[in-house]
């Protein structure tokens, strides 16, 4: 649950890097949906900088990737999608041990490192990524539901780069009120936001749960393609309205490596030349992704 602090927030206003929020940050009413696949621990892993965050491990040893798209339509800074891929994880000096690192949350800092994060509008880039240090980045996304289908594409300066398609859950009954830790990298720095959403979901688990990834050569997602993706899906979930909160206390480490880092990744200069406009780039275009299929 948002702790007390959050709640106490409710008709106050803030005014942070020139974006105006309505206490607390939150969304409401906004469709999302989450997916899991497994894939190699190792490969995962090599993925995430530092030495500070860990691939999380299933009960069988492999690494999770997690895709979660959410369709923000009431927010302070607008209506925008968010298309996040990610990688399970934990927090600490080494990696946790599996089963535990899902029954001991808080200990061992589990979560999610969110390797990509594009959004619809900037001023979603300038908030997310200058106040929390996600790494959004402007995109053209899409957010369809059908009878049978939840679908959502990414495309990134004319180039295909990700889509997702599940089988819509049967019934959206299952209460969830959850609260989730995201880590990044921006300035170097290792952070940590913290969200709390609730739901009626629907959900499907392992044989149950169909689910299809198709994954583009755009340099923001083509690493995936080499860490042996399961194309099977263990779960999928719709949420046809969920109401979330994202805590504004986040925190941050400095991330650190076995030898002197040769590059500075990206920093506070791709925030401060950002504006504030909610405009879209158009709806994705490109039909022929069924060659991009894992």
């Amino acid at each position: 649950m948002p702790p007390k602090r959050i709640k106490n927030y409710t008709g106050r206003y803030a005014l942070v890097d020139g974006i105006p929020y309505t206490m607390p940050v939150s969304s409401s009413q906004s469709p999302a949906l989450m997916a899991g696949f497994s894939c190699d621990w190792e490969k995962a892993n090599a993925l995430l900088p530092g030495n500070e965050i860990h691939a999380m491990k299933l009960p069988n040893g492999r690494a999770a990737l997690m895709i979660t798209i959410i369709n923000y339509l009431d927010t302070s800074i607008g209506k925008y999608i968010e298309y996040s891929i990610a990688i399970a994880c934990t927090h600490g000096a080494k990696p946790a041990p599996r089963i535990l690192n899902t029954l001991l949350l808080g200990h061992y800092g589990t979560g999610q490192y969110i390797l990509d994060l594009p959004v619809s509008s900037e001023i979603s880039v300038k908030g997310g990524k200058g106040i929390w240090g996600m790494p959004k980045h402007k995109a053209n996304l899409d957010f369809k539901v059908t009878e049978d289908k939840v679908t959502s594409q990414y495309e990134k300066d004319g180039q295909f780069a990700f889509r997702i398609e599940i089988n819509k859950p049967k019934s959206p009954s299952i209460k969830l009120k959850v609260g989730a830790t995201n880590y990044c990298r921006f300035r170097n720095m290792l952070m940590a936001s913290y969200i709390y959403f609730e739901s009626k979901a629907g959900i499907n688990l392992f044989g149950k749960a169909k689910g299809s990834l198709f994954i583009g050569d755009h340099p923001k997602v083509a690493p995936l393609k080499n860490i042996d993706i399961n194309p099977d899906p263990f779960f999928t979930t719709f949420m046809p309205k969920t109401n979330g909160i994202l805590d504004d206390h986040f925190e941050s480490w400095f991330m650190t490596y076995d030898e002197p880092p040769e590059e500075m990744p990206e920093g506070l200069e791709s925030v401060y030349p950002l504006g504030y406009s909610e405009d879209w780039l158009p709806d994705p275009s490109i039909t022929d992704y069924e060659k991009y299929r894992i």
